[in-house]
């Protein structure tokens, strides 16, 4: 619900703003701007919100903080109006348009005053904000619009266009349910359920991210319990492996199970296999099943922990959020979110950011491929273990920054965990830049040669490793 142009004049008629000074400027959201206002006996905070649907000008009670960046709009007001007096509020005609006219702060080098005027387009779909100086020229808009025209050195006098038709129905002043000044109902009316400031509808919303983010973690959590069970009994999958290849040639294979003799612990046995392999593939899966427990309990043990951390930290963050009165603070926060993700790209294997810098490892020949084709350019990092197969590592490249020796070692670290060198817990590696990687002719898929290749040494380390699997898979701003 916008509000007409009656409602904005009987909002204007409530407030006592001629003479107040403009003490604090504060835009929380882009399309909200909250003037915070001073005259004695009646301090006044003035929001304007342009959201669709939502359009309005009203006082508000509701605490706006400050955004977490600087917003141009917000700090052009700063320097231009804040401490500056208004001399007069109007709106024009029946145009849901609202000008204030403002007079600048002292400036003891200049004889006169700058006079502004800050016009307020209360139009769905075509809001706007827009500073002028007296003569109407465009200092700046909160929305730049160079078809429209309104730009900085553009004209806008919405004064001397000419009148709109004359609307079908007359509107009239809705009623608002509720106690105190009309400001007031309108103020809680939409802190309470309507509009993009809805703090019903905004926690609505950031429940549903949550709920999302924690079944997420709830199921790797359960994976990775499986998969502890299953490694710290490492013995029994060499078992299973052997009754396997005891078995090809005489089990029964059906269902995807194969019931054989248990020549360990007695008995029959059913064991999970896949159909569309042979039985002495199986029992090879369940050999490097056994030969990766025996280096990977300790490793899914420490993922299982962090995990565990980061549900706890999330519930804590959302119990927080529950109790959080400002829908300022709400929207930001989804706000965050919504950007994060835009700004994510979907990588095949594992992306990790490390102090602004991104970290792509692939984990099989199609994924090192994958990322040498698509993902990375010619001045991004190549670090590859040397005589053990294994991952390739892309460190992306920052222009004018070189690579710091801490996000090196990492990079190394990855390349050689993700190596069948990882075992010796240390080992060298190359590094280049991808544009110094040579498809080998005829060779396979994702193989290159390096030249101008580097060397760098590395020992694995498990407060790294701890810290570097605490990044893996990593939701902005989890602690």
């Amino acid at each position: 619900m916008s509000l007409n142009h009656k409602e904005i004049d009987l909002v204007l008629s409530e407030l006592d703003l001629v003479g107040a000074q403009i003490q604090r400027v504060v835009q929380p959201a882009y399309d909200t701007l909250v003037l915070s206002l001073y005259k004695p006996g009646c301090p006044t905070d003035l929001l304007v919100c342009l959201a669709h649907g939502a359009c309005r000008i009203h006082s508000t009670s509701i605490p706006a903080p400050k955004s977490e960046k600087p917003l141009r709009f917000a700090e052009l007001l700063r320097s231009r109006i804040r401490n500056g007096r208004i001399e007069a509020v109007r709106q024009l005609g029946a145009e849901r348009i609202v000008r204030l006219d403002i007079r600048g702060p002292a400036d003891p080098e200049a004889p006169d005053p700058v006079r502004y005027r800050l016009y307020a387009r209360l139009w769905s779909g075509a809001a706007n904000l827009i500073l002028t100086d007296d003569a109407g020229s465009i200092v700046d808009a909160l929305a730049r619009k160079p078809k429209r025209g309104e730009i900085a050195g553009g004209v806008y006098r919405p004064e001397e266009a000419p009148a709109g038709a004359s609307p079908e129905k007359p509107f009239e002043v809705r009623d608002i349910p509720g106690p105190g000044t009309f400001n007031e109902r309108v103020d809680r009316l939409y802190a309470q359920g309507r509009g993009e400031l809805s703090r019903d509808q905004l926690l609505a919303k950031v429940r549903e991210w949550f709920a999302r983010r924690r079944a997420s973690l709830e199921a790797r959590i359960e994976e990775l319990r499986r998969t502890e069970t299953e490694y710290a009994d490492a013995e029994r999958l060499r078992e299973l492996g052997d009754i396997l290849m005891g078995s090809v040639g005489t089990g029964s294979t059906e269902g995807g199970y194969l019931e054989a003799p248990d020549f360990y612990g007695g008995g029959t046995i059913r064991i999970r296999i896949d159909p569309k392999k042979s039985l002495v593939e199986n029992a090879q899966a369940y050999y490097e099943r056994y030969r990766k427990a025996g280096s990977g309990l300790a490793d899914v043990r420490a993922e299982l922990a962090e995990t565990l951390r980061r549900l706890e930290v999330l519930e804590a963050e959302a119990v927080r959020l529950e109790t959080e009165e400002s829908p300022y603070a709400l929207r930001a926060f989804l706000a965050r979110r919504r950007a994060a993700a835009a700004a994510r790209r979907p990588y095949p294997g594992i992306a990790l950011e490390r102090d602004g810098w991104t970290l792509l490892v692939g984990r099989s020949a199609k994924e090192n491929d994958e990322l040498l084709r698509r993902h990375v350019r010619g001045n991004d990092l190549w670090l590859h273990a040397r005589d053990w197969p294994g991952s390739y590592v892309f460190v992306k490249n920052r222009p004018g920054k070189s690579v710091p020796l801490e996000i090196l070692l990492d990079a190394g670290t990855l390349a050689l965990y993700y190596s069948k060198g990882r075992s010796s817990g240390q080992g060298d590696l190359y590094y280049t830049r991808v544009k110094y990687l040579r498809r080998a002719k005829d060779g396979p898929k994702g193989l290159v040669i390096p030249t101008q290749e580097k060397n760098l040494h590395v020992t694995l380390r498990e407060d790294r490793l701890r810290v570097l699997r605490s990044l893996i898979g990593k939701e902005p701003d989890e602690g």
